[in-house]
């Protein structure tokens, strides 16, 4: 089993917050998909990173989370790629931890 976590920035190149129905639709089509999906959106997550130029960049961020049986990398990468261009990000990230049920 594996926990496949999309990390969704809250707001768009220009700092307009995303409407909650942007996320909502991800979890929705997620959940058809795959049966259940949750989205940790009450308090939005801060990351900051460093550029190659060394300048610190921040994002606001939420997550949406899905457990599935099967990782199938390929359609994940499509899934993130159809992302991006909805989000208009260059990247977003998307990632995977195998995990077992106690």
């Amino acid at each position: 089993m594996h926990i496949v976590q999309i990390l969704l920035p809250l707001y768009d190149q220009r700092s307009k917050r995303y409407e909650r129905s942007a996320f909502d639709n991800i979890v929705q089509e997620l959940s058809e998909r795959f049966g259940g999906a949750t989205l940790y959106a009450r308090a939005p997550a801060t990351g900051l990173w460093k550029e190659t130029s060394g300048q610190t960049q921040r994002d606001d961020i939420v997550v949406c989370e899905v457990m599935v049986e099967t990782l199938d990398a390929q359609w994940w990468a499509g899934y993130r790629h159809s992302l991006e261009r909805t989000f208009g990000q260059e990247e977003l990230i998307v990632r995977s931890h195998e995990c077992r049920r106690l």
